[in-house]
């Protein structure tokens, strides 16, 4: 039970070092203290774990450095609402931040429309 209550205290304090960064920057998230709570979390409640530590901390920077290249050319709004969500549901981790930046930026551009296959151009 206290390895569960320091590992929630861990987060806590990553998300408020997060939500006390401006959304002009990115947020700072300690990959390695998130993915050792998020382990520790898992095997309080005696669930199988999912990915390693190591594993989870190279995802969580190889998103960092995509997320970099993204956030400055991302608007302030979806920022503002991907930190939020993340932050509100407990999740806050530069994988959650790229996904929801990604989605974002995708429903904000949708693809063109194609034509269906075999339906020719009219005066053809």
């Amino acid at each position: 039970m206290k390895a569960l209550l320091l590992s929630f205290a861990i987060l806590g304090a990553a998300l408020m070092a997060a939500l006390a960064a401006s959304a002009d920057t990115m947020p700072k998230i300690g990959s390695e203290k998130l993915c050792k709570a998020r382990s520790a979390g898992e095997k309080m409640m005696h669930l199988a774990e999912l990915e390693t530590v190591a594993d989870c901390v190279r995802e969580e920077n190889e998103a960092k450095q995509t997320l970099g290249a993204l956030w400055d050319a991302t608007d302030r709004a979806i920022r503002n609402r991907c930190k939020a969500d993340a932050v509100a549901l407990g999740t806050l981790s530069y994988l959650d931040l790229l996904t929801c930046i990604q989605t974002a930026n995708d429903l904000k551009s949708p693809l063109p429309a194609k034509k269906p296959a075999g339906n020719p151009s009219p005066g053809k």
